[in-house]
């Protein structure tokens, strides 16, 4: 089988020739036997291939170490008493090659709740958890969306509409990406990078204020919505791309100054978004399969064919040069 592997540490923004796809045996030992379909490619990589020294979510991998991230595929073979037998679906965080030798445990078995495979990889529970548990959205009011663009942004806009929001406002850098967001994704309007890091910007698209903020960028855009936050506004902290994608520095560190005074004086409430909750990773799910089916939600993604076009899928999604997620199908 074919994996792709870490050949050295990336100063700065990882590019193509920081990776190689090799031959290696398929796994044996115990566990079950996945052939994967699909994986998804996350700007999270960036920390774990960088050679920045800051604390990451999950272990910094070496040169010569296989890749990591979700992945979809079809069981192989499996011992007795496995919770997944051969032909099952099964989700899993060994992506990046062809089989993967996945423990009891670690691994979820799929039951059809979704009409594609790749949905499953739809980061679409980070944007539902903000919206309904951390920052919840009530009917009519106003949300921003910074990095709207993004995996997580792409969906936030669509999810708030069917919670009920009555004004959807997000952030891009693209002129682009932007008219497609208002076109097919939820959004009424879309701000600049240059407009979203001021205030007066940010006001300019919603005079009235913001009830609800689903920040993927930090830095000045978060700053920025703090100072146009309406009294009792919530802000969920869901991503730093400010930060994670800034071709200087390790991307593992993300500091903003805040004015704590504005944050007292219109009792904002400011809650990190890790969606790692099985329950609510179930709800989306279910919620998430039934939009689907009924067309009311869209999984805006890019799909790569091969497993060796998936370190110009890491390079190019970084760079970004895609609307909404990036996945290889293997």
């Amino acid at each position: 089988m074919r994996e792709v592997r870490l050949v050295s540490r990336a100063a700065g923004l990882p590019r193509p020739e920081n990776f190689e796809v090799v031959d290696v045996p398929v796994p044996e030992g115990d566990g079950v036997l996945v052939r994967n379909l699909v994986f998804h490619v996350f700007p999270g990589l960036r920390l774990l291939v960088g050679d920045g020294d800051g604390a990451t979510p999950l272990p910094r991998l070496s040169p010569g170490d296989a890749l990591v991230g979700a992945a979809v595929g079809e069981v192989v073979s499996a011992p007795d008493g496995a919770s997944a037998q051969p032909g099952d679906l099964v989700s899993h965080f060994l992506g990046w090659r062809e089989y993967s030798l996945v423990p009891e445990g670690r691994y979820v078995r799929l039951d059809g709740e979704l009409p594609d495979p790749a949905a499953h990889l739809a980061p679409g529970v980070a944007a539902y958890s903000a919206l309904t548990r951390e920052a919840p959205v009530r009917p009519g009011e106003t949300v921003l969306v910074t990095g709207a663009a993004g995996g997580v942004g792409s969906l936030a806009g669509q999810v708030a509409r069917l919670l009920g929001a009555g004004r959807v406002v997000g952030t891009t850098g693209s002129p682009r990406k932007a008219e497609r967001l208002v076109a097919e994704f939820g959004y009424d309007a879309v701000l600049s990078r240059e407009e979203a890091s001021a205030v007066e910007g940010v006001l300019k698209a919603v005079p009235d204020g913001v009830d609800v903020v689903v920040d993927n960028v930090g830095g000045e855009q978060l700053r920025a919505a703090v100072g146009a936050a309406n009294q009792d506004a919530r802000i969920a902290l869901v991503g730093t791309l400010s930060s994670q994608l800034a071709p200087d520095g390790s991307g593992t560190s993300a500091p903003v100054e805040l004015d704590l005074f504005e944050l007292i004086r219109k009792r904002v409430g400011l809650r990190g978004v890790l969606a790692l909750d099985p329950e609510m990773r179930g709800e989306w799910t279910r919620r998430f399969g039934e939009w689907l089916r009924a067309g009311e939600i869209a999984f805006p993604h890019t799909r790569f064919q091969g497993i060796e076009s998936a370190p110009r899928a890491l390079h190019e999604l970084l760079a970004g040069g895609h609307l909404g997620s990036v996945v290889v199908a293997v």
